[in-house]
């Protein structure tokens, strides 16, 4: 559609420096997540008039930059919600199944049944950290599990959850101390960033499992490994992270994780 009004380029796969090197020919410019758009290239970038970001969230661009600039920033914030909720949804089935470490024994030859048995959805209480588009989607198809459904989100009313067959909590402490599995469907603020840290996994039943489809850095990183080693947490499956691409390290060597390159969208 665009190219009928526009030349339009398509540059996969820059390096920040090719960023900066070519981002000054352009009057606009649509990024995904994987694209920084922070002062340096906006300042590089004396044309640019408009941002869009196709997905969710501006994490990825630095707002107050492009504002002082006079740049529009827009995104697409229903783009992705059903993609993201559903692949929440695979992440927490293959996790409490353990569906990639049985598939990948099973195709090196053993026959390990009593390894890989995995605990139930049904009777679990699933705890969502933020009711927006994404974790509604992802607590009605939860509760189609049979599942008991917990919320933290301090922008919906109590109504508006009681509706929905949820029942909303007014701290992220009530989540972590109720849950048997708990999924992240927030924004990547400065409040939110390592929302679930060392304190918030040392309230936590025992055995719980952790689930984020949102963005990286809304869980220490380091906390969770800790965790997992101790093995308060039994599982967690990871579709973002703090960088990216990660960097391996000891949660990648965990049989208990689940991981995917940022599928969600």
């Amino acid at each position: 559609m665009l190219r009928g009004v526009a030349t339009v380029d398509v540059k996969l796969d820059l390096s920040p420096q090719n960023l900066l090197d070519v981002i000054g020919g352009y009057d606009a410019v649509i990024v995904r997540s994987a694209t920084k758009i922070d002062a340096e290239v906006i300042d590089n970038a004396p044309r640019l008039k408009v941002i869009g970001r196709a997905g969710t969230g501006f994490d990825n661009i630095d707002v107050d930059a492009a504002t002082r600039k006079g740049i529009l920033v827009v995104n697409a914030p229903e783009s992705n919600t059903l993609a993201a909720a559903e692949h929440t949804m695979a992440l927490l089935l293959a996790m409490a199944r353990n569906i990639p470490v049985a598939n990948a024994s099973l195709k090196a030859g053993r026959w390990e049944r009593s390894l890989f048995v995995g605990v139930e959805l049904h009777g679990k209480t699933l705890g969502v950290l933020g009711l927006g588009r994404i974790g509604t989607l992802v607590a009605q198809r939860a509760a189609a599990f049979g599942m008991r459904l917990l919320a933290y989100d301090p922008y919906v009313s109590r109504n508006r959850a009681a509706q929905l067959g949820i029942e909303l909590v007014e701290t992220v402490d009530q989540i972590c101390q109720q849950s048997d599995f708990i999924s992240v469907h927030l924004p990547k603020t400065s409040e939110t960033k390592a929302m679930l840290g060392a304190q918030q996994f040392s309230l936590m039943r025992p055995g719980v499992r952790i689930v984020n489809v949102a963005r990286g850095g809304l869980i220490d990183e380091v906390a969770l490994a800790d965790a997992l080693q101790t093995g308060k947490v039994a599982g967690a499956a990871l579709d973002v992270f703090d960088q990216e691409p990660p960097d391996p390290g000891p949660m990648f060597d965990n049989e208990a994780v689940v991981v995917t390159p940022h599928l969600g969208a």
